[in-house]
């Protein structure tokens, strides 16, 4: 029987990221697991405790960065991100496949702790695109929409990172060339 699979997707914010975790775990043909990551940014309205996120407020994020709870976690726009170990460890020790959208500084730390883990950053056709999409979602205000933008443009830089780099331009053809490099990755684990 083969190994757990790490599994972390990047890029910028309006990407496409979780558009991109939902087509994959609906394959069946892949077995993954979602590992939902903790934020302290606040819920959009069509997300939904312990699906896309875990919500929780500054104070309670940091006590668990003293307690060493997290496998990674970042700052990023002025907010928390993490990865619990207890979304991770056990699924990686009962050889599951799991999936997590994490950001460039957590990347870096899952590669270095899981040093078999798959990492994939998603790019936009285009910035301008980007801005496209930030604007179509809704959920963020003008100034907001260009503090993403110039994040994006920093994040773009350390795509090199990664092990693969796929430009999200048509959302099936993206799905379809993750899914064949995660089918790849787990007959090289066999």
């Amino acid at each position: 029987m083969g190994k757990g699979l790490f599994i972390v997707i990047s890029g910028p914010s309006g990407v496409g990221k979780g558009t991109i975790c939902e087509a994959l775990m609906k394959n069946k043909n892949i077995d993954l697991e979602y590992s939902i990551s903790m934020t302290t940014r606040n819920k959009r309205d069509y997300e939904k405790e312990g699906v896309h996120y875990y919500f929780t407020d500054k104070n309670s994020f940091e006590r668990k960065i003293r307690n060493y709870e997290f496998v990674e976690y970042a700052i990023y726009n002025n907010e928390y991100y993490g990865t619990l170990k207890s979304e991770v460890l056990d699924k990686i020790n009962n050889r599951k496949y799991i999936i997590s959208e994490i950001e460039v500084q957590g990347a870096k730390k899952i590669k270095k702790d899981f040093p078999n883990s798959l990492l994939l950053y998603i790019l936009p056709p285009s910035i301008g695109e980007l801005r496209n999409r930030l604007i179509k979602r809704g959920t963020e205000s003008k100034e907001e929409i260009e503090r993403r933008l110039k994040i994006a443009i920093i994040e773009n830089k350390y795509s090199y990172y990664y092990d693969y780099v796929i430009v999200n331009d048509k959302l099936e053809v993206a799905v379809k060339e993750i899914e064949k490099i995660i089918k790849n990755k787990i007959i090289d684990n066999t």
